[in-house]
């Protein structure tokens, strides 16, 4: 199912360039306010970070599409549910800290609403490159490997600098463990993009 919708994606993103009336790149990065949502998390955003690159594809004055490739970090803590659930998995736990390095791949729709805004909507697909090894002892994963999401944002144009906001809500259960409970990210992020070409 992953590797389905990552290749519509790739298709998506090839026969939108083919049909470009203009063709962008540029580097963004910036702050990521994350949870996972469950009964084993607090509750409660906590501060991480993004980086990556994008590219702007105009198929007309007001549309267009945004494929991006970023480095995001997810971090929370756990509560003593997690303890209470899990008790079997979780023997010791150095520390309740709890960080999840991705790399996510959005293909957002861009709506130009003027010159100055552009709304921004569309999926985004993550794979888990790298998570907090003391959280589940006895080499035991806790998370999925891949979490299939949807962002919506606006984004302030100007010139060749961007100033942006988004909204990302997980629509996958990452709990690799079991069904007990239900782990979905959630994420804000606020950041300032540079076209480059």
């Amino acid at each position: 199912m992953k590797k389905t919708i990552l290749s519509a994606i790739i298709l998506f993103v090839f026969a939108s360039v083919s049909s470009a009336q203009s063709l962008h790149v540029g580097a963004k990065g910036g702050a990521n306010l994350t949870k996972i949502d469950g009964m084993s998390f607090k509750d409660g955003y906590e501060l991480g970070y993004q980086l990556g690159a994008f590219a702007e594809i105009d198929l007309g004055k007001t549309l267009g599409i945004q494929p991006e490739i970023l480095f995001n970090q997810t971090n929370t803590h756990f509560s003593s549910q997690l303890k209470d659930t899990y008790g079997d998995i979780v023997s010791t736990v150095g520390s309740d800290e709890v960080q999840l390095n991705y790399l996510s791949i959005p293909v957002l729709l861009r709506i130009n609403a003027s010159k100055l805004l552009t709304l921004q909507l569309g999926p985004q697909f993550s794979i888990l490159i790298d998570d907090h090894q003391n959280l589940i002892q006895n080499g035991t994963t806790a998370f999925k490997s891949g979490d299939l999401g949807a962002v919506a944002g606006a984004q302030i144009n100007l010139g060749t600098f961007k100033i942006y906001g988004r909204y990302v809500v997980g629509l996958s259960n990452i709990n690799e463990i079991d069904d007990k409970d239900k782990w979905k990210n959630q994420q804000v992020q606020l950041g300032i993009g540079f076209r480059i070409l």
